[in-house]
């Protein structure tokens, strides 16, 4: 079992600190714990210096076509550079 040191807020949310020591040791049950939705802070001489936090596995659904109609390609955007002419 893990030995909880304290509960810190860590932007607006509870999170429970762990020492280096501990973590380190008890990596796989804390990652356990983060899968689930907990945050930890990982604390060093009782400093934190880290956050474990779940990641949230979808993206934002991105919508398709939601900037149409507000940029229009010019005809001559393929046309050759006036100082890469030489070159053509």
């Amino acid at each position: 079992m893990v030995a909880m040191t304290n509960t810190v807020n860590v932007h607006d949310a509870k999170a429970t600190t762990v020492n280096v020591h501990e973590a380190k040791t008890h990596l796989s049950r804390l990652l356990a714990r983060v899968a689930a939705g907990e945050r930890i802070v990982i604390a060093k001489n009782g400093r934190p210096v880290a956050l474990l936090s779940p990641i949230d596995e979808r993206p934002a659904r991105r919508e398709l076509g939601f900037d149409a109609g507000k940029f229009r390609i010019p005809p001559e955007f393929n046309d050759p550079l006036p100082e890469f002419e030489e070159y053509t």
